[in-house]
């Protein structure tokens, strides 16, 4: 259930939340969206914090992806959204502020975009227990969280199929954003997804950085190098987990007669940011963050908050191939086939490469 406290206490609170990021040596930036008077007098609108990892709103992946789900549980039910966003150059006393300020502020549920905030969530979420928090991509044990994961290897299988029915050069490559845990599950589904259709294609993997190093998630200049370097040595379909350094290597993918591009986290051939290089994204690998974002908050508005680990899966749309574009329309009946294999049991998609 949400705090209701004084009106006083509220405004102090939402001022020092101001201050705060004002003034942590510029480790994140903030952005506030607030109801209209109409929206804010709805009856159990909600005040949404959402604490975004490094690319914030605007990357074209995964954070727009948890937008998406704030914006139609604001537009839903009313309230106000606050959004901070995490920086390459963060600690872990950086995190714990970031989450620390919205909970003073009053913000309820308040939610970590990112794996790279379990540590401080739970560390947070123990000192504020009458507020809910959610984390995306990792697991906290605490009463007051819910772990909101995703089955990433199975629709990263699917999309090792299409990689594997649509390359012409039997070479394909994947670019991970960090070499970290998570990542790596997309890359064990799409390796295992391409050798399950066809193992004599060769598959090239390169990781953009590699551990507490979260710049390979928000550099498209290092996704760009990644993927040319790739073309050049044969490959003709690229599949980028890296955030918006995936932009990147979509934009090197455009510019090579023949190859195409998996995107990743949200149907990207439909980002308007991405459209003059949508003639070469043949799907991506869609992990609907905005269903499990949308469903914490309604939760807490409805007054019986979601906790404990909730995992979306391929099988439940959780995760899915996007079809935008008619890319993959002729592979379609293999791509369902391999789907369908997944969700029955008979096919067991590893989550380590």
């Amino acid at each position: 259930m949400r705090r209701v406290a004084k009106i006083s206490a509220a405004c102090i609170a939402t001022a020092a939340l101001a201050l705060t990021a004002t003034a942590c040596g510029g480790t994140s930036s903030d952005n506030e969206s607030s109801g209209s008077s109409s929206d804010s007098g709805k009856k159990g609108g909600v005040k949404i914090g959402l604490a975004f990892d490094v690319g914030g709103r605007g990357d074209h992946s995964f954070n727009d992806s948890a937008a998406r789900g704030a914006d139609k549980a604001k537009k839903e039910f009313g309230g106000d959204l606050k959004e901070l966003t995490a920086k390459t150059s963060d600690t872990e006393a950086d995190r714990e502020q970031r989450l620390s300020d919205l909970a003073d502020a009053g913000y309820n549920p308040i939610v970590g975009v990112g794996y790279a905030y379990a540590t401080s969530m739970t560390k947070v979420s123990a000192k504020y227990p009458k507020t809910t928090f959610g984390i995306v991509d990792s697991v906290v044990n605490a009463k007051n969280t819910d772990s909101i994961v995703f089955t990433e290897e199975q629709g990263s299988y699917l999309a090792g199929v299409a990689a594997a029915l649509k390359t012409k050069k039997d070479h394909v490559g994947f670019i991970g954003g960090v070499d970290v845990p998570l990542i790596k599950k997309f890359e064990a589904g799409y390796v295992q997804g391409v050798k399950a259709t066809n193992p004599k294609i060769k598959v090239d993997v390169q990781y953009l950085s590699h551990g507490s190093d979260t710049s390979g998630f928000a550099s498209p200049d290092k996704g760009k190098e990644a993927a040319q370097g790739m073309l050049d040595k044969g490959a003709d379909v690229v599949y980028s987990a890296a955030g918006s350094s995936g932009n990147g290597a979509i934009e090197a993918v455009s510019g090579t007669k023949g190859a195409w591009a998996i995107g990743v986290d949200s149907d990207q051939y439909n980002i308007p940011g991405l459209a003059k290089y949508k003639s070469s994204i043949m799907t991506s690998v869609v992990k609907n963050v905005d269903i499990g974002v949308f469903d914490l908050i309604k939760s807490v508005k409805d007054g019986s908050p979601k906790t404990g680990t909730n995992t979306y899966a391929l099988k439940d749309g959780g995760v899915s191939l996007a079809t935008s574009g008619g890319y993959i329309d002729d592979i379609q009946a293999k791509l369902d086939a391999a789907k369908e294999q997944i969700a029955s049991g008979k096919v067991k998609v590893k989550t380590t490469p």
